[in-house]
């Protein structure tokens, strides 16, 4: 099953449902504002990372520059209690399932998360 980590308000994560629900993918839809992430969820989440917290903290986000945190200097449990705390600090949408993890939406890198028959014949729709 896949879960998308959201907040409503953000134009990007209203394209990933968007783009799900047209393919019809089902979905878990997790509103990180109304119910924020655990941190048992972001340290789920950090395994399938690449670059760690890098991947997920959003630098640019107003909550990141007001607090002025160090990033680089909190522990993983300080850093994921700040995160829990302030939920905004995320970037979004975050999905994912058993295999994958996709921050932000792109759509060329959402079609991972369509099932494998339905990759196919769009292939091969392609090539006719």
């Amino acid at each position: 099953m896949i879960d998308l980590y959201l907040s409503p308000s953000c134009t990007s994560c209203r394209k990933a449902r968007a783009w799900l629900q047209s393919h019809k993918v089902p979905f878990v839809e997790h509103n990180i504002l109304t119910q924020p992430m655990t941190t048992n969820d972001l340290r789920h989440i950090l395994t399938k990372t690449e670059n760690g917290t890098e991947d997920i903290i959003s630098t640019r986000s107003k909550v990141f520059q007001k607090l002025a945190a160090d990033v680089d200097n909190l522990t993983i449990n300080e850093l994921l209690d700040l995160v829990t705390e302030f939920p905004n600090l995320l970037r979004r949408p975050i999905i994912t399932d058993s295999k994958h993890l996709q921050i932000g939406f792109n759509e060329d890198e959402i079609r991972a998360f369509l099932p494998r028959e339905y990759r196919r014949a769009e292939m091969l729709s392609t090539i006719d």
